[in-house]
């Protein structure tokens, strides 16, 4: 599949947390580090996402919020 949207971060899932509409999918996408995606329920079973399988973080934004520490 292609898609427009660049920034594309393979991993694997590590984490599901299943909720009644929505579910939180955890990717390992190396380095130490991890990025979560609220996904409806209803994709995670029709994509059949789980724990150990690859999956592909796709980022698309119009916009990015800056912070500075207090």
């Amino acid at each position: 599949m292609k898609l427009s949207a660049r920034n594309q971060l393979s991993g694997k899932i590590v984490e599901i947390q299943e909720g009644a509409v929505n579910g939180v999918v955890v990717i390992d996408i190396g380095g130490g580090n991890k990025i979560s995606a609220t996904i409806s329920m209803l994709s995670i079973k029709d994509l059949n996402l789980k724990v150990g399988s690859d999956a592909i973080a796709v980022i698309k934004a119009t916009s990015v919020m800056v912070g500075i520490p207090d």
